[in-house]
């Protein structure tokens, strides 16, 4: 008998599930019951919620030393509206864009919001916008610059490890409701990477284990008598050799 496994890698996080699949000489119970495993480790490692498509476009683009910046406007330029907001965002970008010039062009996830209150923006119900952007070195006083709307920018720095997980940073993009049934509460720029899926056959007896060293985030597994399924989410072991920052650029003399 054979299993199906599927992996899935966004830059250091890898889902993994391997679960039974049909044969045909199993008996009708036999189909149902490896039907139902199959069912449950898709259901874990399928993106299903805006937050888990998130949390694979975050992996695959951002690592620490990358930037989660917010975005606040002043009463002089505050929107009135999600359009309105959304079109000084766009200006915003490009003109973002255009300082970073062709060789380092910003890769951003983005979302405005309006419907919660923070201390730390001084907002009550005022649209503002969050957005993950890779670092250059150089980014603080650019963004500032490009931000014309207002004077208050937030800046943290991504941090990923056991307690801080790139799941947690999506559903926090995710936490305010839509608008309207259908209206996505998050938006990337067209040069972002996009989570690799790889799906193939393996013996029934092929083990699943995250590798040693790893950051395991969820682990799940069930057995009966007609099989089992086994699903494990984690962060690739070593994975920050792999990471090399860019230097901030040197200043010209006068």
């Amino acid at each position: 008998m054979a299993k199906t496994k599927k992996i899935i890698s966004a830059g250091p996080l890898v889902l993994e599930a391997i679960y039974p699949r049909g044969s045909a000489h199993d008996s009708p119970k036999q189909r149902a019951g490896k039907r139902k495993l199959s069912s449950e480790a898709q259901q874990r490692i399928n993106q299903k919620y805006s937050w888990q498509k998130l949390e694979l476009q975050l992996a695959a683009n951002y690592v620490p030393g990358d930037l989660w910046v917010t975005l606040t406007y002043d009463d002089e330029h505050l929107p009135q509206s999600r359009a309105q907001a959304e079109r000084c965002f766009a200006y915003f970008l490009r003109k973002l864009r255009a300082a970073r010039g062709r060789r380092s062009q910003p890769v951003i996830h983005w979302n405005s919001e309006h419907k919660h209150e923070h201390e730390s923006y001084w907002e009550d119900r005022r649209w503002h916008h969050h957005f993950f952007v890779n670092a250059t070195g150089a980014d603080f006083e650019t963004i500032r610059r490009c931000w014309i709307y207002g004077s208050n920018v937030h800046f943290e720095a991504v941090r990923i490890d056991k307690d801080h997980s790139y799941e947690a940073l999506a559903k926090y993009m995710c936490k305010e409701a839509r608008d309207r049934p259908g209206l996505r509460s998050w938006s990337y720029t067209r040069n972002a990477k996009h989570p690799e899926v790889e799906t193939f056959s393996v013996p029934d007896d092929t083990p699943l284990q995250p590798p040693k060293g790893a950051t395991v985030y969820e682990e799940a597994s069930e057995r009966t008598e007609f099989g089992a399924y086994r699903y494990v989410k984690y962060l690739a072991p070593n994975w920050r050799r792999g990471i090399r920052r860019p230097r901030p650029r040197p200043k010209r003399r006068r």
